[in-house]
């Protein structure tokens, strides 16, 4: 469980964590549009700094951030293995038999991976400094404009805010099925790839049924304190922007606006 990050809150008292939700939720978009310019090496060094600013705004260790890199390894090789095998374009790097790397095939896969980890930075800072419920206030508060047109947007919030709490429990779910399989034998690291895929399937069974029985059991405390869909419901806090809420809006639409001159200039 320590090793989750995604989804995971850390209680610190620090500048980020004293953010309007909804201040926190736009700050991403804009960053994430800024994220999918092409504006090359020098708006992802930019990027980079803005983050590494907001981790030390956040008080957030950066091994806390690491962590969440380690799902992401097995796809950012298999990003380099499709691109070196479809593009063979730029400049001939290595030759290894019937295999070619061309410099596009790297450089697109450096791309590919440097904004992944731009985007998990970014996403695993906001769920580290926004407890769930402010996430599913904020949401739901930003989402409001649909609820004229039928939207069901408390519902749309609250399934997002559920979601993103569960995956730790998924996974500490995960983690034990494994070591309560291994204990039994079941071999997940040796073995043919048959054998492992069938090692694999054999966690899908416990682990729905774990799932939805957590499920079950979250709808039936809902129901037990009341909660009834699409009912009006009053607020215990209510959110409102402060002054360091329009600071940070300001200055990622300024950062925006940076990465967009660079799009411009090069």
């Amino acid at each position: 469980m320590n090793s989750m990050v995604f989804g995971k809150y850390i209680p610190v008292d620090s500048v980020l964590h004293r953010n309007d939700p909804r201040a926190k939720i736009i700050a991403m978009f804009i960053l994430l549009v800024a994220i999918f310019l092409p504006a090359g090496w020098w708006a992802y060094l930019l990027l980079g700094a803005v983050l590494l600013l907001g981790l030390a705004l956040s008080k957030l260790k950066l091994s806390f951030i690491l962590k969440s890199f380690k799902p992401m390894m097995f796809m950012m090789f298999f990003l380099l293995i499709v691109n070196i095998l479809s593009v063979h374009t730029g400049d001939l790097w290595l030759t290894l038999g019937p295999v070619t790397v061309y410099s596009d095939a790297v450089l697109n896969t450096l791309y590919i991976v440097v904004r992944l980890i731009l985007m998990i930075m970014l996403t695993t800072m906001l769920t580290a400094t926004t407890k769930p419920l402010e996430l599913t206030l904020g949401l739901e508060y930003l989402m409001k404009p649909l609820h004229r047109i039928g939207v069901p947007t408390h519902e749309i919030a609250m399934m997002i805010s559920i979601a993103l709490r569960f995956i730790p429990t998924i996974i500490e779910e995960t983690m034990r099925i494994m070591n309560a399989q291994k204990s039994r034998g079941v071999d997940f690291d040796e073995g043919k790839l048959k054998e492992k895929i069938m090692a694999v399937l054999s966690l899908i069974v416990p682990l729905f049924s774990v799932a939805f029985q957590r499920a079950d059991d979250l709808a039936n405390a809902m129901e037990a304190r009341g909660y009834v869909p699409g009912a009006e419901r009053t607020r215990y806090k209510k959110l409102q922007y402060a002054g360091r809420d329009w600071f940070l809006l300001l200055f990622c639409l300024a950062v925006l606006a940076a990465v967009i001159a660079l799009v411009i200039l090069l």
